[in-house]
């Protein structure tokens, strides 16, 4: 078992990563200009407008090493996965809900693929998983003891039959912007199952605000307006896209994503605060990535220059 300061440590030496979005979202919200998730179900009481069915999901091209020769060709050292976002489809055939690619039109396990092909090039996968599920009703309202069974089930199968995952990054949990609390799940009983599972895996949730004793990594959606505060010394994880949505619109194709320079404006003040940087990529609903997108990544990577590796810790780090 490797101490948690020294897997910190490593980690904000790979500096840079991606997220990849592909999921349910990118199938019913394509023509959408702003919406990714049903955001006003969860906070303000509405009933579902957008419920998903298993069989719409049927990207007849995927392509998950075309992914990670775009991630690749970026300068990208991590990656991390959106096994199940907010809505409650599972990327992967789970036990514990029908609501997964297993009752699919495509039934591949895009987990599976993903990480073969991201490994084969030698980048580290880590996978997203959302505790927020607006099908499975688990919600600031509710994490009764069944749904609670869902979550840590799920978690199981993600850390139990893909072999080594490095990170886990949680989101709708105790976040402002949904999903359960802290009261209603602690950390420490997430954290405990993970670190059980693989204890050399870092735990970081997207929705914790008030410091790093409850994420092994301080994350930031600088998308969504947070910014690293001044004298931040990490280690910390700030996220963007180049697009104007995590999930793929169709109008993406013939849009020019932000361009390679204005990421680099982005990412280079993080690394001297031990903050990486993670850049979106958001595969269109056949499962490739937009030429357009992966150009983009292919210009930055040519651009790039990361900082040397860090030796010393500084003192602020979580030590536990």
């Amino acid at each position: 078992m490797i101490s948690l300061l020294e897997l910190q440590k490593h980690f904000i030496n790979l500096r840079l990563g991606t997220f990849i979005h592909f999921s349910s979202g990118t199938v019913q919200f394509n023509s959408s200009e702003t919406e990714d998730w049903e955001f006003e179900c969860e906070n303000n009481d509405k009933h579902r407008l957008y419920p998903f069915n298993e069989k719409d999901w049927n990207p007849l091209n995927l392509d998950c090493d075309q992914w990670a020769a775009v991630a690749k060709s970026g300068g990208c050292k991590f990656a991390a996965y959106i096994t199940k976002h907010h809505e409650g489809f599972a990327m992967w055939p789970t036990a514990y809900s029908e609501h997964s690619v297993k009752n699919a039109t495509n039934k591949t396990d895009v987990v599976a693929a993903y990480l073969e092909a991201f490994r084969k090039v030698g980048i580290e996968a880590g996978l997203y998983y959302s505790v927020l599920d607006l099908t499975a009703g688990i919600n600031r309202k509710s994490c009764n003891d069944e749904q609670k069974k869902i979550i840590k089930g799920q978690i199981s199968e993600l850390l139990t039959n893909y072999g080594e995952i490095p990170f886990l990054i949680v989101d709708g949990w105790n976040s402002p912007w949904g999903g359960p609390s802290y009261e209603m799940l602690p950390f420490e009983e997430v954290d405990e199952l993970v670190k059980s599972l693989q204890p050399n895996c870092l735990l970081m949730n997207i929705g914790w605000t008030k410091g790093i004793d409850g994420s092994d990594i301080l994350f930031f959606e600088n998308a969504a307006g947070q910014d690293v505060s001044s004298g931040f010394e990490g280690p910390g994880a700030l996220c963007q896209k180049l697009t104007g949505t995590w999930f793929w619109r169709a109008t993406d194709a013939v849009t020019n994503p932000a361009s390679a320079t204005w990421a680099l404006e982005k990412m280079y003040p993080c690394f001297p605060m031990n903050v990486n940087f993670i850049l979106n990529l958001s595969p269109n609903k056949e499962g490739r990535i937009d030429e357009n997108l992966a150009n983009e990544f292919a210009k930055l990577g040519e651009e790039l220059i990361l900082p040397d590796p860090i030796k010393e810790i500084p003192n602020g780090w979580l030590k536990r």
